[in-house]
């Protein structure tokens, strides 16, 4: 599920639901697994600088549900004391906690930015943060493996046409 809560940037919904369902098939995910929700700058940043400490919006954010906090992530119990829902779950379908692997944050005018800074295109940019999200909520940290999250990038980059 995508749900749309930004207005600054329009966003093509159906290409971007269309990939992030070959994206889950590809990683034999169940369709209603994990909900993206697109978001201004200004929630994104809040966030960055609220669960991660880092000041600015940031183009992606994965939140796990299944309770476990790894760097720069946080668990759905660190979220509940923040005072605007980060959860987008309570808008999805109804999902077993065993299947539901969490929420993702994409800033679509982040993403745009970067976009043009990487030479892609923001179609690209998008589904990239959407994949890079997904990895980080099976449980991926590039920010502390030695690896193994950006060969598996890569490689899934490859499988479903992206750069």
């Amino acid at each position: 599920m995508i749900l749309n809560r930004q207005r600054r940037v329009r966003v093509p919904l159906a290409n971007l639901k269309k990939f992030l369902a070959r994206a889950q098939r590809a990683l034999h995910l169940p369709s209603q697994s994990l909900t993206v929700c697109l978001v201004s700058d200004a929630e994104i940043a809040r966030w960055n600088r609220l669960y991660r400490r880092k000041s600015g919006p940031t183009d992606v954010l994965s939140f796990p549900a299944n309770g476990t906090r790894r760097r720069g992530r946080l668990s759905r119990s660190q979220r509940k004391s923040e005072p605007v829902s980060v959860s987008f779950a309570s808008s999805a379908p109804s999902t077993s906690s065993a299947s539901y692997l969490g929420d993702i944050a994409i800033a679509p005018a982040v993403a745009k930015r970067n976009a043009r800074r990487f030479g892609r295109t923001y179609d690209e940019e998008m589904r990239i943060l959407v994949l890079h999200g997904i990895l980080h909520l099976m449980g991926y940290d590039h920010e502390t493996d030695t690896g193994q999250m950006d060969r598996r990038e890569k490689r899934l980059r490859r499988a479903l046409g992206l750069a």
